[in-house]
């Protein structure tokens, strides 16, 4: 008679060479209303090659890299159901070493670190002190996963201090890379279009010293964190010719980082910005820019 255990075992190695594979969690619905229509929603695309991928190809490839990192557009509602989709299912495959968010700050980690292992109180948002600035509605399901399965939850932006500081202080980091006048050039225009051409052009390059500072924080952050290490920040701060694998890579980061970028409808992402992107449906166009006027 066979032992069952060796049985289950040989079964799986039957079934996918590499072992046995955990079920994914099912997929969120949409919650975004635009662009229900267009031919790449739903679409996941590899990059490297151009092809559409399924969610659980996505995840295999993802799950076997040290440092994974998630853009977003910060409003859609789809892109933190897929980042707490994406939590879960890597989870699933193999022990998530660290969550680490671009909506957290270094005086908030204390806090995290106390929550550890314990009890969630019931108001969770005002024990950690969220910043008002990022929806909890939108980053409070990612917060509270992490926390109830024991993933130590990491602050992977400055402080205020610290960007009042670059701002007025700018310094240049150390790196070839993330100092290339090309990458200077694009950040400093993405500067521009983000205060809607409305901030003085002397103060431009102390806006791009602040963003710069912000990436090098997340990558010191992701490379000091426990692996495997999941990064969830603006696209921009994920990009990989723009932002923080830039400053991976000119802190000599051993190991393979993954991009993987959550786009809407309409957006054009090549393979020089990301590993693989995800296209969600759209949110209603917004004038942020009339509002600033």
């Amino acid at each position: 008679m066979r032992h069952p255990l060796l049985s289950a075992f040989s079964l799986c190695l039957v079934l996918v060479l590499g072992g046995c594979q955990a079920s994914l969690p099912p997929l969120p619905g949409r919650q975004s209303s635009e662009g229900r229509s267009h031919a790449e929603l739903g679409h996941i695309v590899d990059l490297a090659d151009g092809q559409l991928i399924s969610p659980e190809q996505l995840v295999q490839r993802l799950s076997t890299a040290p440092r994974v990192l998630v853009g977003e557009k910060h409003d859609n509602p789809d892109h933190h159901a897929l980042q707490l989709w994406l939590l879960r299912a890597l989870q699933r495959q193999r022990v998530q070493g660290s969550l680490l968010l671009e909506m957290l700050q270094p005086e908030q980690q204390p806090l995290l670190d106390k929550l550890a292992g314990q009890p969630l109180p019931a108001d969770l948002a005002q024990a950690l002190a969220w910043q008002d600035g990022w929806d909890w509605q939108l980053y409070g399901p990612i917060v509270t996963e992490a926390l109830q399965q024991r993933v130590p939850l990491l602050a992977a932006n400055l402080s205020p201090g610290e960007m009042r500081q670059a701002y007025r202080q700018p310094v240049s980091l150390p790196g070839e890379r993330s100092n290339a006048p090309k990458v200077k050039a694009a950040l400093l225009e993405h500067v521009r279009a983000g205060h809607c051409g409305m901030l003085p052009e002397s103060r431009l390059p102390a806006m791009l010293a602040v963003q710069q500072q912000r990436d090098r924080r997340m990558a010191e952050r992701l490379l000091a964190a426990p692996q495997p290490a999941l990064l969830l920040a603006g696209a921009y701060h994920v990009r990989k010719d723009l932002g923080v694998p830039l400053h991976l890579a000119d802190l000599n980061a051993q190991g393979e980082s993954k991009v993987l970028l959550l786009a809407e409808v309409g957006e054009q992402v090549d393979a020089g910005e990301a590993d693989f992107v995800w296209y969600t449906a759209a949110m209603p166009e917004q004038d942020y820019c009339a509002q600033l006027r």
